[in-house]
């Protein structure tokens, strides 16, 4: 039961712990900070030290306890990002670590931030953040409002959101995925292929696959 309460923040808010390296994460920070007040407590550890390209120890750079109901791992350096998910699911600390390939039963790894399940030991980040989830209202074949009630951490998917209204209900589901490719800030370079997209590609997808439910789900 205090595992539960740790990870779900209850009675006071949800203790995230960021690791980013030179700001890795910063786009992601603001807009978690923005939208989680008095919901989530960031506290952010920067790694800007010049690193090896192969480090055969952590120690020194990694903390050997963590005081956290959750950690967002935007590390580079791949054993650094390795090491932390390693040490999160050994201490039971729930850790996410998107488009990385850690495993652990308290690493959750999604393609993209808005890739990411919900699932309790996330908390109030969880219920805030990952694979969207918009409710629409249509009328007259046009968009009326746009409801953002789950987010990529980015902040991409409220931005596509604020370009919906007035736009024909036909196109929408297409216009929100473009929408949010052009506010993602994942590498579009990448190709995962397990998903047979790019992470941008991946996050257009999942965005336009969300509002099309949320049409359906609220139509009238």
């Amino acid at each position: 039961m205090q595992k539960e309460k740790r990870a779900a923040g209850l009675g006071r808010p949800q203790r995230v712990l960021v690791f980013e390296q030179n700001g890795s994460g910063q786009k992601k920070i603001r807009a978690v900070a923005e939208a989680g007040k008095g919901l989530i407590e960031l506290v952010v550890v920067e790694i800007a030290s010049p690193l090896a390209q192969v480090l055969d120890s952590s120690a020194g750079y990694l903390p050997a306890e963590i005081e956290a109901d959750l950690v967002l791992n935007y590390l580079v350096h791949p054993d650094l990002a390795a090491d932390l998910s390693a040490l999160c699911n050994c201490l039971e600390i729930p850790v996410v670590a998107p488009s990385k390939k850690h495993s652990g039963k308290f690493v959750f790894c999604p393609p993209t931030c808005c890739g990411l399940a919900e699932n309790p030991l996330l908390g109030n980040y969880g219920r805030l953040f990952g694979a969207p989830r918009v409710k629409v209202i249509a009328k007259d074949g046009k968009i009326e409002k746009v409801e953002v009630l789950r987010a990529a951490p980015c902040g991409a998917t409220q931005k596509a959101a604020d370009l919906m209204r007035g736009g024909l209900a036909a196109e929408a589901p297409t216009r929100f995925g473009l929408a949010t490719q052009f506010g993602c800030i994942a590498n579009p370079a990448g190709w995962d292929p397990i998903y047979g997209k790019s992470p941008v590609h991946f996050a257009g997808h999942v965005h336009s696959k969300a509002f099309a439910r949320g049409m359906e789900e609220n139509a009238t």
